[in-house]
């Protein structure tokens, strides 16, 4: 089991905070930092000091670790526009030496939207254009160098765009889509993604998503095609301790009011958590992205690593 540690700055983090424990997690045997994309706070409280775009951040995080893998989980398509975000994903692959990858989603939240005066269309429209984003994305990253790139769909049009600058990822960074939606995400990722991510549910609940873009993968020709097989991951939200109370006090943020759908987090000890990975492992996940909330509290990644990475095939 690969094991990344996922964050949410919007909660309340600059980037001092991150850039002091994305190191934390390179030196400590993670595989990787990813961080959300969202503007504001779930609940209501602001958290301070603001938001941090999670492009910007991830450029400079690049320029400032060596290993570690760095990424979204996820860019809300709603945010950018697909040429310039296939851009700046490029240039930040360039940066870190092609060790990027791309979470990328309809959006979901309409209250940051609201607030920063981005447009939040219906959901059908949404993965309207989230499915152009894909190709477009894909398209950039594909086209030969000194070859043109032109796309003309509904919401989107390219008009021989150089497609440049090109990844050093070839064809491109890995992309990532995920989430529990029946039909329309089963098939953006059987036909798109490298990866498929189940966020913060229960072990059977991945296992039925899992199951799903197993059968859009037939559907539309992707099995047996040539391609690399997805990897299946999940979402694990994680409060441990070396003591029940420690534990406790640090699934206290669980508890407070927020606009996030309901989770299924491991709160208890190091042994609980490498309990429940194999429980994900058995459903054919091979990698998970730990979401720990206090970036202060570098003692509980800390924990993870010494306690629950050694316990895990291919993490170190």
């Amino acid at each position: 089991m690969r094991v990344t540690v996922f964050t949410e700055p919007h909660r309340g983090a600059s980037y001092d905070d991150q850039l002091r424990f994305a190191r934390r997690v390179e030196e400590t045997g993670f595989e990787g930092f990813f961080r959300a994309d969202h503007y504001r706070s779930m609940g209501d409280d602001p958290g301070l000091p603001g938001p941090t775009d999670a492009w910007l951040t991830l450029a400079a995080l690049a320029r400032e670790t060596s290993r570690i893998r760095l990424g979204t989980l996820v860019t809300s398509a709603t945010f950018r526009l697909p040429g310039p975000l296939a851009v700046q994903v490029a240039q930040v692959d360039q940066m870190s030496g092609g060790r990027v990858e791309l979470g990328i989603g309809a959006g979901w939240y309409e209250r940051e939207h609201t607030a920063y005066g981005i447009p939040f269309p219906p959901v059908g429209e949404r993965f309207d254009r989230l499915t152009e984003q894909l190709q477009i994305i894909t398209g950039l990253w594909g086209t030969p160098s000194g070859e043109t790139y032109s796309f003309k769909g509904e919401h989107h049009q390219l008009v021989d765009a150089p497609a440049l600058p090109k990844p050093v990822q070839r064809p491109g960074p890995p992309l990532i889509i995920g989430g529990r939606g029946p039909k329309r995400t089963p098939e953006l990722a059987a036909r798109y993604a490298d990866e498929f991510n189940v966020p913060f549910k229960g072990v059977a609940e991945t296992a039925d998503a899992y199951q799903r873009v197993r059968e859009a993968c037939d559907r539309v020709g992707r099995t047996g095609s040539g391609r690399a097989p997805l990897v299946f991951s999940t979402g694990v939200v994680v409060a441990i301790g070396r003591t029940d109370a420690e534990a406790r006090r640090r699934a206290a943020p669980l508890h407070v009011k927020s606009a996030l759908p309901p989770e299924d987090p491991v709160v208890g000890s190091p042994a609980q958590l490498v309990d429940r990975l194999g429980e994900f492992a058995a459903v054919g996940a091979t990698r998970a992205h730990l979401r720990l909330i206090d970036f202060a509290d570098l003692d509980h990644l800390e924990l993870i690593a010494a306690e629950v990475l050694p316990q895990l095939d291919g993490t170190r």
